[in-house]
């Protein structure tokens, strides 16, 4: 969960952790992450949160991993952001609950750590713009320094994190974050995190840590803790109360995303869910089960009393689509196992009436919340030893219901995490932004007659000569120079950004000229950046945040893990 931009005792009627993976397709907050992790070999985008972060193609990211087009959400942003404006956040999970409280000015939460592996660059101020964005709209804002991270995943030593850390907290704080009305955090000194992190650990499974991570035999201890613990920091923002929190960061970063909502959904006492009958079933099972609901017509001897039996013969008789492009789940192939399964479970149940019903699974709660819930659920129910059915509440009321109780009976209640995903930053060279190659990266601490020099010398997307770039226009999609403009050099004014733009494709801004600008601005930025830096530095000095701990550290430099 850490940016780097290295282009970087369970309760008896506790249900099964395979629910994780079932209430995904039925609109629950839980997912399974069995498939997070890819490898290069099977066609698939490789997100690896410690390997070298790029991404060819960002809407396989859609199709592979679920991450939604931000396009579809920026209309119910308030103030979007420029880099939201300009297509640079591309993607998110699961953001409009986020969006919908800043909209109303209700409770919620921004947090993201930075590794401190090397100096701040450009390509980190997005993830610092995203979190100050998020301040200046109201919610609660976090930003922690990933040091358990660095030590155990990259075998930094506490001298080197010590000095990069508090350059990554003096750049933030010049670019906007208020400390004041924030929070800076270092994992290593945070014991309240370190408690949340141990209660996660309880929940997490190696299996896990091999198929999302890739861990095997050779991964030492501590990068398996330091992983448990940045799941601690994505639900940190919600140790006094439950509330939407953001988390933006590189789409390398998903797979730490997508395991703190499975941890997250882990910990809460109850799991909502909808039902149809006394009898379990899991989500492709209920999707035909409601199918079979709403064709009850068809079949019922009496249409608003259907039997499960009924149902049983109807589900049993629908025609198979061998062409496997059915609409109707009941006739697609590929629910033939759950058809089966469903048929069978609904024949068991009998003459047991099919009805609609909300129903509160327990999985962690104690005796005391079950009851507490049960007391606390209006209108026709019935309670059984592992759940509870509600006839007369919607989804949306239940899950509050199961919040409040749970928090009321001293469970944490988490909101299932959202995140943003930002486009990487090209290198100046033409690869990857590596902290490892200084001309591909400006740093924040570089001298400004630095930066302007490697802006001058960057590569571009115009043509071979100045005659083909006015016959056939620059591409300014393919060039890290306009990626300066949009990400950073043009600031809040898209109207500057679009005009960039259209000179460069339309032929009338040459490259010389181009860069020329764009290493004036970014000159001009460093040095105001560089002089609110020299202004943050008493600030920082004041913060309740141990900025040298490597005095208390004692031992060799961890191995980094193979």
């Amino acid at each position: 969960m850490s940016d780097e931009h290295d282009h970087a005792s369970d309760s008896e009627r506790s249900t099964d952790d395979d629910e994780v993976s079932s209430a995904a397709t039925d609109g629950g907050e839980e997912s399974s992450d069995a498939e997070v992790r890819r490898t290069a070999s099977d066609g698939g985008v490789v997100l690896d949160p410690w390997g070298s972060a790029s991404v060819d193609d960002y809407r396989k990211l859609f199709e592979e991993f679920g991450i939604e087009e931000f396009d579809e959400v920026i209309d119910e942003v308030p103030e979007p952001h420029y880099l939201m404006r300009r297509g640079v956040i591309f993607g998110h999970r699961d953001y409009r609950p986020v969006a919908e409280a800043l909209r109303r000015g209700e409770d919620a939460a921004a947090l993201s750590g930075f590794m401190p592996t090397g100096d701040p660059h450009i390509g980190h101020k997005l993830v610092f713009d995203e979190l100050i964005y998020h301040q200046q709209q109201g919610a609660d804002t976090y930003g922690l320094i990933a040091d358990l991270e660095a030590h155990s995943a990259r075998g930094l030593t506490w001298e080197e994190i010590d000095e990069h850390a508090r350059d990554y907290l003096l750049s933030f704080i010049a670019l906007g974050f208020d400390p004041e009305e924030g929070e800076l955090y270092r994992q290593s000194t945070n014991r309240e995190l370190q408690d949340l992190a141990f209660e996660l650990g309880g929940k997490a499974r190696f299996a896990e840590f091999e198929g999302i991570y890739g861990f095997d035999g050779s991964t030492s201890v501590s990068h398996m803790q330091s992983v448990v613990t940045q799941m601690a920091d994505i639900l940190y923002p919600q140790l006094d109360e439950p509330k939407p929190t953001v988390i933006p960061v590189g789409p390398d970063q998903d797979p730490h995303v997508r395991f703190a909502r499975d941890l997250a959904a882990k910990m809460r006492y109850f799991r909502v869910t909808e039902a149809f009958a006394s009898f379990e079933a899991d989500a492709a099972e209920r999707t035909l089960i409601r199918r079979a609901y709403e064709a009850r017509e068809e079949y019922a001897e009496e249409s608003d009393r259907p039997r499960c039996e009924e149902a049983a013969a109807w589900l049993d008789g629908v025609d198979v689509d061998p062409t496997g492009t059915a609409d109707d789940p009941a006739a697609a192939p590929e629910f033939g196992a759950a058809r089966e399964s469903a048929v069978e479970k609904l024949e068991n149940a009998g003459m047991e009436p099919l009805r609609p019903r909300v129903r509160f699974l327990d999985r962690n709660a104690t005796d005391e919340a079950f009851d507490a819930l049960v007391e606390a659920i209006d209108g026709e129910k019935r309670v059984f030893e592992a759940h509870a059915d509600s006839f007369e509440m919607d989804r949306a009321e239940a899950e509050e219901l199961a919040r409040e109780v749970e928090v009321d009976n001293g469970g944490y209640g988490f909101v299932s995490p959202s995140s943003l995903y930002h486009r990487f930053m090209t290198g100046l060279t033409g690869g990857k932004m590596s902290s490892s190659i200084p001309a591909s990266h400006i740093s924040l601490l570089d001298d400004p007659e630095e930066g302007y020099e490697k802006v001058r010398a960057a590569t571009t997307g115009g043509r071979d000569t100045a005659e083909e770039q006015r016959e056939l226009g620059g591409r300014a999609d393919e060039c890290p120079v306009y990626e300066l403009y949009a990400y950073l050099l043009a600031g809040d004014d898209d109207g500057f950004a679009e005009e960039v733009y259209e000179e460069c494709v339309g032929g009338e801004r040459l490259c010389g000229g181009c860069k020329e600008q764009a290493a004036e601005l970014m000159r001009e930025f460093l040095e105001e950046h560089q002089e609110k830096r020299e202004e943050a530095e008493e600030l920082l000095e004041s913060l309740d945040i141990d900025l040298d701990v490597d005095a208390s550290r004692r031992g060799v430099a961890p191995t980094e893990d193979e």
